[in-house]
């Protein structure tokens, strides 16, 4: 089972804001023994949404949607969803519950009467409105949920409040599937050579060794630090380590110069 992340929204494309969604979930996938297969970050875009939501749901990766379901007129991810599957939106009740009490709640802290029925109030029970058939995702910062579908689960597009949404969902819904794949790595600084000399001998590592990836990494160096090549092994443990041995035993054969990354 892979895992994707859809970042949405205009402002990342702009520079307005940092992206700080992908990082993050890399981590807490990282954390349970799970990685990050995709990342695709598109605009406010509806059409560009919904397309994006039809192929990813007819796939069968779990996909995290950082992003748009507020109820401004920017915020489209809700409807997206709804049309990529070809459903309508509807109130669901428990977030209904959940925003009225949040309202409640900031009403009361600021010494307001309560009023469920403003023009306003009834205007945040838009971010409760969700695909038929969806679930809610807890969220711990302010209570309005987000929500899932077809192994798509949406969240707020503040990192505050979308990374304990995502932990919640990874420890909920995928807990079956941490740390069941042992993962290592060892890598070394191949100094002053060119990728092109040892592209055979990465294909053909790979090949005799098909649990494990080689990758490289090459840089320009810096004041501190040559040019080199990070060049190394990753997957299963027993045959990485037998693969960095071939690898030290290639470099040592070409005479090439390096270190332990």
């Amino acid at each position: 089972m892979a895992f994707g992340l859809i970042i949405i929204g205009d402002e990342i494309l702009s520079g307005k804001r940092v992206d700080k969604h992908f990082p993050k979930v890399v981590e807490l996938l990282a954390a349970r023994g799970l990685h990050l297969s995709w990342a695709e970050i598109i605009g406010d875009d509806p059409q560009r949404i919904t397309a994006t939501l039809q192929r990813t749901m007819a796939g069968g990766d779990v996909v995290f949607s950082c992003g748009g379901i507020g109820a401004t007129p920017d915020d489209h991810t809700r409807k997206c969803a709804a049309e990529a599957l070809g459903v309508h939106l509807e109130l669901h009740p428990e977030a209904k519950a959940l925003i009225q009490q949040r309202i409640a709640q900031t009403a009361l802290e600021a010494g307001n009467p309560v009023d469920l029925n403003t023009p306003d109030n009834l205007h945040r029970l838009k971010m409760g409105e969700f695909p038929v058939g969806a679930g809610i995702i807890p969220n711990a910062f302010n209570m309005i949920p987000g929500f899932f579908t077809m192994r798509h689960y949406f969240v707020p597009g503040f990192p505050v409040m979308a990374e304990p949404m995502i932990s919640w969902v990874l420890d909920n819904h995928f807990s079956h599937l941490f740390h069941q794949h042992e993962h290592a790595e060892k890598s070394v600084l191949v100094f002053e050579i060119a990728e092109s000399l040892l592209t055979p001998f990465m294909e053909q590592l790979e090949a005799d060794f098909p649990l494990i990836k080689v990758f490289s990494l090459p840089s320009v160096g810096n004041h501190q630090i040559r040019r080199h090549i990070e060049l190394g092994v990753k997957g299963a443990p027993l045959q990485v380590e037998e693969a960095f041995a071939k690898l030290e035993q290639e470099l040592n054969r070409i005479n090439a110069e390096y270190v332990s990354a």
